[in-house]
């Protein structure tokens, strides 16, 4: 009789190379129930379970090598063929954003008018975008795209030639590597949202190729440069309006032999500090002095504004405190003027954020708080016409920036102007 049950045990056994899973749980079931019952001693109720086990793994593996494709969910979908040669991470990130009474949409140092007050409490889905990224080939052939749904707009699409460390080739379009504010993802801000520094002074996204590299790395005289020709006509636009282009230098230098990603806020309560200061610098010849935009002013014309800018970040993150500041001069002369107008702006802001976890364990981990103050100056040759923001903020991160809400006031002002007292909740959350 137990020659029996162990003949069934095994023919289970043997549906399982054919049907799978089913058959492995069947057989190991009945082991179970026969073992308790005292059909089967233990030595073949331990052997009847290590031989459903392992034509488990056999079916399994056979399974792998008919499916050249493994799947798993890790931060986004990952797609990879077994032999490594492509790579794919599908992602989705949405923010949904309450503001009153105006969002900073409406707030551009470019414009002063939109100081005036309005009386506006409104709900809107900020962005909603998926983005794709991975390599094909060889892992250092690298590629990534990303559309935003709310806009309607593609909004990157590279390619990295990416086999050395000290020289890394880029071409497509992409935040060029500018200012840190601008290159730091909506997803991965302090704030709802950049300060009001970022409109009149970013480059935002341009089409070209430019050349980075990191050089001594782990000592501290670790350096991150990069180096670019665009257009220098802003987001998908395909066709240069002179023959003059944009050039763009930066270096950083993370004088603690570490590297700082492009992200604000420490989540991860870094056990050592971090620390980095950057300089660039740009010219472009163009027919639009800021940007994104794609549409010039009416009666500009072709290569109309020169722009001379210059650029100086700092940051730095340790145990839960994180650091961030830029200034910012830019220079545009309007050649198609009879005289050459030439405007000089500056702008600068500073933010410092805390988690007070890392002083009391009493607070709960996932707390921050930060302050920012910004202003603009948008021509040096007006004395009244200064921007100023300051700004209070608190986030709960229940999984890093990847799932967090942010809530953050901020009191702006301009001479002349009714100043502005707004409050923005936010929602921001990826898969």
């Amino acid at each position: 009789m137990r020659r029996l049950w162990l003949a069934m045990i095994m023919g289970l056994v043997g549906l399982e190379l054919v049907f799978g899973a089913s058959g492995a749980q069947a057989a190991h079931d009945l082991a179970d129930i026969l073992y308790e019952k005292g059909q089967i001693t233990k030595e073949e109720w331990v052997r009847a379970k290590a031989d459903a086990e392992k034509a488990a793994e056999e079916q399994s593996s056979k399974l792998d090598q008919q499916f050249p494709i493994s799947m798993r969910y890790k931060d986004g979908f990952h797609l990879e063929t077994r032999d490594g040669k492509f790579n794919m991470l599908i992602q989705n990130r949405f923010q949904f954003r309450y503001s009153f009474p105006q969002d900073s949409d409406s707030v551009r140092a470019s414009n002063p008018a939109a100081f005036d007050s309005h009386d506006v409490s409104s709900f809107r889905v900020r962005r909603a975008r998926i983005k794709v990224g991975g390599h094909g080939f060889v892992p250092w052939l690298k590629y990534y795209v990303e559309y935003d749904w709310v806009s309607n707009t593609m909004l990157d699409y590279r390619v990295d030639v990416a086999k050395f460390k000290w020289a890394t080739l880029r071409v497509g379009q992409w935040k060029v590597e500018y200012n840190r504010e601008r290159v730091d993802s909506s997803g991965a801000q302090q704030f709802v949202d950049r300060s009001i520094v970022n409109s009149p002074f970013t480059l935002d996204r341009q089409i070209g190729a430019r050349l980075t590299g990191n050089l001594f790395e782990n000592t501290y005289a670790n350096l991150v440069y990069h180096i670019g020709v665009f257009s220098g006509t802003g987001i998908n636009q395909n066709q240069n309006d002179d023959k003059k282009m944009l050039y763009l230098g930066r270096i950083q230098w993370n004088f603690l032999g570490r590297d700082v990603p492009f992200s604000q806020s420490d989540v991860g309560y870094s056990p050592l500090p971090i620390g980095a200061i950057g300089f660039a610098g740009a010219h472009n010849r163009a027919d639009r002095i800021t940007f994104p935009t794609n549409i010039r002013d009416v009666g500009v014309v072709d290569g109309q504004f020169v722009i001379d800018q210059g650029n100086q970040d700092f940051v730095f993150k340790w145990n839960g405190l994180s650091i961030q500041e830029e200034f910012h001069v830019k220079h545009v002369t309007n050649v198609a003027a009879t005289n050459q107008v030439k405007t000089t702006s500056y702008g600068a802001y500073v933010q410092v954020g805390y988690f007070p976890h890392a002083m009391l364990d009493i607070i709960p981990r996932p707390l921050e708080f930060a302050y920012r103050y910004a202003f603009v100056d948008p021509n040096e040759a007006v004395r009244s016409d200064v921007i100023r923001e300051h700004s209070v903020a608190a986030n709960w991160y229940f999984a890093g920036h990847r799932n967090k809400i942010t809530v953050d006031y901020s009191h702006l002002t301009q001479p002349g102007f009714t100043p502005i007292d707004r409050v923005r909740l936010q929602w921001d959350v990826s898969f």
